[in-house]
């Protein structure tokens, strides 16, 4: 069964002021938590899904399907938006949302390798399609490869000795499980460090997870092509999991909703040279109490919404 609890539901549907006519994008199809309430407000409108998860996209068109008909999932990495879309006659949309990191199914799945309270093969694809898996990074990738994704995704500040550790452990054989990583990081990282609060493997599979998956890379092409997509008075919203993450959408943001270089002496600043968009929200929306009593996972979530003001 696909469960999901859905993390600033209100907020991010609010945010995205959404119209029953309008064209609709959610990147993140996942549960189908976000999807529901925006195709509930659709009459004439039209909502598009991403996801990659065969599991998850068969999970959310039955969901999709007892809400309404105006929707269409597409299975695909969200870094596609323009494309397919454009194969499906869509050059402008209404209103477009992103809510980042991996859904609780995948997590609580102990197959599909992400979490490291499962004993599984090391795997983290959200596309099982893909070749690039976190058995080939951690038994092929270099000690500096893996000490880079370490400090860089997740801040570890033992990726060395993790790193070393692994490069040690791979020449005796191969590294094939979650709970063999798991216990290799446990002798990597110093005593004192393992009774600080949370599990001491967190952030290095978080740097993994994100090295497979391209996160990064792959959500600063789609935020620029989703700002591309909008209409005049469509707004994008994103909900981010991560310091990294919620960096690229702050500053892509800012840069596009900021005036750029005037010359001095100009009596009247032309249409042209003003921002195209406009922050929604100056600051981050955080979830409120209420809910981080029943999802811990929304601790760490923020959401920033902008809106295109001028073509």
């Amino acid at each position: 069964m696909f469960n999901h609890i859905t993390v600033l539901l209100n907020e991010a549907i609010e945010g995205l002021n959404i119209k029953p006519d309008g064209i609709y994008v959610d990147c993140t199809l996942g549960g189908a938590g976000h999807s529901c309430e925006i195709l509930k407000r659709l009459t004439t409108g039209h909502l598009y899904c991403f996801d990659q998860d065969d599991v998850a996209i068969e999970a959310a068109r039955k969901r999709l399907e007892q809400v309404g008909k105006q929707f269409t999932i597409i299975r695909s990495n969200f870094k596609n938006i323009k494309e397919k879309l454009e194969e499906l006659g869509v050059r402008q949309v209404d209103g477009i949302l992103f809510d980042l990191g991996v859904s609780s199914p995948q997590f609580d799945d102990g197959q599909r390798g992400f979490s490291y309270n499962a004993d599984a093969r090391l795997d983290m694809r959200m596309d099982r399609s893909a070749s690039l898996d976190a058995h080939e990074i951690v038994n092929h990738w270099s000690y500096e490869q893996l000490v880079e994704i370490f400090y860089k995704y997740a801040d570890e500040k033992f990726a060395k000795q993790i790193a070393r550790a692994i490069e040690r452990q791979r020449q005796i054989q191969p590294i094939d499980t979650t709970f063999q990583l798991v216990e290799i990081i446990k002798q990597a990282i110093p005593a004192y460090a393992r009774r600080k609060g949370g599990h001491p493997a967190k952030r290095t599979f978080q740097a993994l997870r994100i090295a497979v998956n391209d996160e990064l890379n792959v959500f600063d092409i789609a935020l620029k092509d989703s700002l591309d997509l909008l209409n005049l008075g469509g707004r994008i919203a994103v909900i981010t999991f991560h310091s990294l993450e919620d960096k690229i959408c702050k500053y892509t943001f800012h840069d596009v909703s900021t005036m750029k270089d005037v010359p001095r002496g100009l009596p009247v600043i032309p249409d042209y040279m003003q921002p195209h968009f406009q922050l929604v929200n100056k600051k981050p929306i955080v979830a409120g109490s209420e809910e981080l009593n029943v999802n811990h996972r929304a601790h760490s979530a923020k959401l920033r919404v902008i809106e295109r003001v001028r073509l």
